[in-house]
């Protein structure tokens, strides 16, 4: 009997040293990882593929390993994204929301592992991040809708192509050009319609436009897909308006300089992926991060 004792005694010390080891092992594959976990809202769009390209360029020229997934602008697959990417041990994850309000259900997947969340671009409602990098969105919509008044005379009918609803973009860009515009003598907003930051949306909804409100004079886009989508529309229809994007992507400023479109409000997307693996590695290394990164905008015209 004593002998079968001291046999499960020894046993049951060698599986309680064996989940130690394990623990161990899972902790410090966590802590000393050098992973950054990033996911897009979509890589169907030039300026989300530029965010990308600098942040890959950024981890590399940093030493990290940056893993980087396609939301497809679904916030079920953009949760599942960050799943995967915490069950692959990731140290930080920058998240580019599909959706501002959508988006806390998958951040709370990485904060209940206590990992480090970026947003970029696009801010998330209802749930605080450790940084969030974006643009001025509302100084960017008061930029457009000046150039365009300014362009115009002061006095205009004006078209608004809003962005995917529910997203911090489409919110402060449509802010900012509204505190412009609105209420100003011989300005008038006549349609304001959303197309999902899509350029063949961007065309639907410009020919719907046209053929149920022909009389405007200018058209702001909340992205440049949509602003290249309406350009296609007039174009079509034989009508000459002025055409605002906003992104600064390589096809928009090409349409700009051939002169289809007037002008663009410039982001830099690369800067936005470089900034955010940049303090992505601050985070794993234990510095200070801040709170709020802006990066600049410009107007481009010709």
């Amino acid at each position: 009997m004593k002998k079968i004792l001291k046999t499960l005694s020894m046993l049951l010390s060698f599986i309680l040293l064996l989940g130690t080891f394990t623990g161990c092992a899972n902790k410090s594959t966590t802590e000393g990882s050098k992973k950054i976990g990033m996911v897009i809202s979509t890589l169907n769009n030039p300026f989300f593929v530029s965010m990308k390209e600098g942040a890959e360029k950024k981890a590399k020229e940093l030493g990290y390993e940056v893993i980087i997934l396609d939301s497809q602008n679904d916030a079920s697959k953009e949760r599942s994204n960050v799943e995967d990417l915490v069950q692959q041990g990731i140290a930080v994850l920058i998240i580019n929301p599909t959706d501002s309000d959508a988006v806390a259900n998958s951040i709370s997947v990485a904060k209940d592992k206590n990992i480090p969340v970026i947003t970029v671009d696009r801010a998330a409602n209802g749930v605080d991040v450790s940084c969030h990098i974006a643009s001025d969105n509302v100084a960017g919509g008061k930029l457009a809708g000046q150039f365009i008044l300014d362009t115009l005379g002061g006095k205009a009918n004006i078209v608004e192509l809003q962005g995917i609803p529910g997203a911090s973009a489409t919110r402060d860009r449509g802010k900012g050009f509204h505190e412009v515009v609105d209420g100003k003598d011989g300005v008038k907003v006549v349609a304001s319609q959303s197309a999902d930051f899509d350029r063949q949306k961007g065309l639907n909804v410009m020919e719907n436009i046209i053929q149920a409100n022909p009389n405007f004079d200018a058209v702001f886009a909340h992205n440049d897909e949509m602003a290249l989508g309406a350009i296609k529309a007039l174009t079509a229809a034989n009508k000459k308006v002025l055409v605002v994007g906003f992104d600064g992507t390589p096809d928009a400023v090409t349409a700009v300089q051939n002169g289809e479109m007037a002008a663009t409000i410039a982001q830099q997307p690369d800067v936005m992926g470089s900034l955010a693996v940049e303090n992505a590695v601050k985070f794993i290394k234990g510095e200070q991060v801040e709170k709020q990164i802006p990066v600049d905008l410009k107007v481009i015209k010709k």
